[in-house]
């Protein structure tokens, strides 16, 4: 839960406009901002933005609210969802506790799915940075990309080893169950027995355009011809990848003020091109 003081603190920071911003291209038209409305079809703009009120309206199709109402309408997140997301933007701390096996019962299943692709995401960077077989392999092939260390941590990159149950022990002992990390493509199954579907590569996570972790590609250091050079998460209740352009969460303010964007192939080249 998150305490009212810090609610207030995040509403009264967020800007609508630069909030919705991040997703309409908008022009100045007075003391508003207008733009072609994100939640239907339409050739002439109808969809407005208040500064002073601090809400958006489309004379289209009717939709409105603040700027925590546009991401959980645009984003389909729930309202403390949005309010971490505003946080995050405005740097305003929010409290966290790890939630409980009790607290993830309860949670939205897209909720939940978001916290263990996030515990998964923290799991790989750590093992990137903090061991020693993550800093000689992983960290070491990025290194020789000419990737910096603030790149590293712009685009999350982890490294997972080469163990069949690292993560899987990791997040037991964190009160995750084994069905849930299977239902994101964390872990698969053989003969009734889990085990990590990410091993002994370095970590590319894949994030919405809000920022938050949605699915993984993972990359092996291997010659060895008969191991795929990429495996990928699977489409889940929250990873559709046809809906999902990689490095988007970081391109998309530079792309809407350049109001042109490149499109290129690989992980690796949308990284170099992005740390230029």
């Amino acid at each position: 839960m998150i305490p009212p003081s810090v609610v207030d603190a995040i509403m009264q920071a967020a800007r609508v406009e630069e909030v919705v911003g991040d997703y309409v291209n908008l022009r100045k038209r007075g003391a508003n901002y207008i733009g072609l409305c994100p939640f239907h079809n339409e050739k002439t703009p109808s969809f407005n933005v208040s500064a002073v009120k601090g809400i958006y309206k489309c004379f289209g199709c009717g939709k409105s609210g603040s700027a925590v109402g546009f991401l959980m309408e645009h984003e389909h997140m729930t309202y403390p969802d949005a309010l971490r997301a505003l946080a995050k933007r405005y740097n305003i701390e929010v409290p966290e506790e790890a939630p409980s096996e009790e607290d993830l019962l309860v949670m939205d299943k897209r909720e939940s799915l978001f916290v263990v692709m996030e515990f998964a995401r923290k799991h790989f960077m750590q093992q990137l940075t903090e061991t020693d077989t993550g800093k000689s392999i992983g960290l070491s092939y990025f290194k020789e990309r000419g990737f910096t260390d603030d790149t590293l941590e712009r685009f999350q990159l982890g490294y997972a080893p080469e163990g069949f149950e690292v993560l899987l022990h990791m997040a037991r002992e964190r009160g995750y169950e084994a069905d849930l990390l299977k239902e994101v493509g964390l872990a698969g199954e053989k003969d009734g027995r889990a085990y990590d579907f990410f091993r002994d590569r370095v970590i590319f996570p894949i994030h919405n355009v809000s920022g938050k972790v949605i699915a993984f590609a993972g990359r092996t250091l291997r010659t060895d011809k008969k191991v795929p050079k990429y495996i990928n998460s699977p489409e889940t209740l929250i990873y559709e990848k046809s809906k999902v352009l990689y490095g988007m969460h970081l391109a998309k303010g530079p792309i809407r003020q350049a109001d042109n964007c490149l499109l290129v192939e690989g992980y690796t080249d949308v990284i170099t091109l992005h740390q230029g």
